[in-house]
């Protein structure tokens, strides 16, 4: 379902309910998220490159991001960091954002990384 139907169609009250496991039947909690890794998909600009990575944790970032994609990914990396879902990813670990800059955009590709 995509996002934008998703919110169409159902009331904010009801995304309470989307805990892990939930929309797909699966566990996630089982395994602990131990960071968040952000990984340039598409795009590149002076400061980024496809394939550059950066991983977030409680105590900081590894890697080099722009201020500017560090800032307005931030909600989605925190939210993703404390397992918070987003029900309308057929991947509920891996979720796209792009750069605020409306010239040159560049793609990252934000993924939960989970304890073996």
């Amino acid at each position: 379902m995509r996002r934008r139907d998703f919110c169409k169609t159902v009331p904010c009250a009801a995304l309470a309910a989307t805990y892990p496991g939930f929309l797909n039947g699966t566990n996630l909690e089982a395994k602990a998220i131990t960071a968040v890794q952000t990984k340039v998909i598409k795009g590149t600009c002076d400061l980024h490159k496809i394939g550059d990575v950066a991983e977030f944790k409680e105590s900081g970032v590894k890697g080099k991001i722009c201020i500017h994609a560090l800032y307005s990914m931030m909600p989605a990396v925190f939210a993703m960091l404390f397992n918070a879902q987003f029900p309308w990813l057929e991947n509920p670990d891996t979720k796209t954002h792009a750069c605020p800059d409306a010239f040159n955009p560049v793609v990252f590709e934000i993924t939960r990384i989970r304890k073996e």
